[in-house]
């Protein structure tokens, strides 16, 4: 696993989507990285809970930074194949809601990440997996 930093995977983000969301990257170890997003303007639907399409642009950030994070990036290339998600309890506008994104496969060829979003009560909001792929450069 790569040992980059916190403020360089940030810093590496700036300008995506990453920025347009608000989505920041808060720890990075062996067993899982975690990005929290707020519940805001940019995030919420028309009744004020967080958008099930902000959720997802969150799954996908976090599980692909992870995934990437195994790979020799000179080398490999990680980038989604597959995402499923659970919306499991709605969070609202002014809210702060975390991912927290765990490889359950890393093999040669796709990583299998499961990831969890919690509101700051450590409520599940949403229970989703991702299947990388693994692409040589």
């Amino acid at each position: 696993m790569s040992n980059i930093q916190v403020a360089e995977l940030n810093a590496y983000c700036k300008g995506t989507l990453n920025s347009a969301l608000g989505i920041e990257f808060t720890e990075i170890n062996k067993k899982y990285i975690k990005a929290t997003m707020p519940v805001d303007e940019r995030t919420i639907q028309p009744m004020g809970m967080l958008n099930g399409g902000a959720s997802m642009a969150l799954v996908e950030t976090v599980a692909s930074a992870g995934a990437n994070l195994y790979l020799d990036r000179d080398k490999q290339v990680g980038f989604g194949l597959e995402i499923n998600g659970n919306h499991c309890k709605p969070a609202f506008k002014g809210e702060m809601v975390t991912a927290t994104a765990s490889p359950l496969h890393i093999g040669k060829t796709t990583q299998v990440w499961q990831v969890h979003i919690h509101n700051a009560n450590g409520e599940l909001i949403n229970a989703s997996r991702m299947t990388i792929a693994i692409r040589n450069r």
